[in-house]
Formats: structure tokens, C-alpha cells, sequence
């Protein structure tokens, strides 16, 4: 450690930076596949089609509220949404709701158009 790092702090972030490089595949693909929140989570056509490109699935976990924007086909919903719970308030077009409903843990409140 001695002259290549200023202090401790230096050298256990450095090492941190290189495992999270190592990983660097891993960590991004565990970050897309599980998408969690405290407040609002909004999932749009955008979203869904890059994890679908990307040949992922999602696990949505929500405490709070969760929107599926209108311009989310079933089909898409259905092919990229692994698991869907949400503890308050879910809203989301009726057709997508159906479509993942055997997706769906716990949830609360629904209202879907």
C-alpha cells in the first residue's frame, strides 16, 4: 500500500472499483433484472423493450406506487415482467393486469383502465 495510495480509504475504494470492473456484466444485468422502489415507479414501452433486447426478465418490487404506462402491450408486458409485487397503489391498463396477473405477489390497490 505503501506510495500507491494516499491512505486506507484510497486503497479499499480502489480495490472496490476494480471487483465492480471485474463484475462489471453481472452487476449491470442484476440491476436491470431487479427494479425495487419506495415512492413511484413508472415501466413504459422503452423500458420493457430494452430488457426484452437485452434478453432479460424483471422483477418489480414496489412500496409505494407502480405505473405501467398505456403504451405497454400485453404480449411485452407478459414477455419481459418475471414478477411483479407492489405494496400500495398499482395502476396499468386493464389488458396488461390480466396479462401478468399470475406474475403478481401481494398487492394492493388496482386500477387499471
Amino acid at each position: 500500500m505503501e506510495g500507491f495510495y494516499s491512505n486506507r480509504t484510497d486503497f479499499i475504494r480502489a480495490a472496490i472499483r476494480s471487483e465492480l470492473n471485474v463484475h462489471a456484466d453481472e452487476v449491470k444485468s442484476t440491476a436491470v433484472r431487479k427494479a425495487s422502489a419506495i415512492g413511484i415507479m413508472v415501466f413504459n414501452r422503452r423500458l420493457l423493450e430494452a430488457a426484452q433486447a437485452s434478453g432479460t426478465m424483471v422483477d418489480i418490487r414496489v412500496i409505494g406506487m407502480a405505473k405501467i404506462a398505456d403504451d405497454v402491450m400485453p404480449e411485452l408486458a407478459r414477455a419481459t415482467i418475471r414478477s411483479f409485487e407492489v405494496n400500495g397503489i398499482v395502476r396499468a391498463p386493464k389488458a396488461v393486469l390480466a396479462a401478468i396477473s399470475d406474475h403478481m405477489g401481494k398487492s394492493g390497490a388496482f386500477f387499471g383502465k
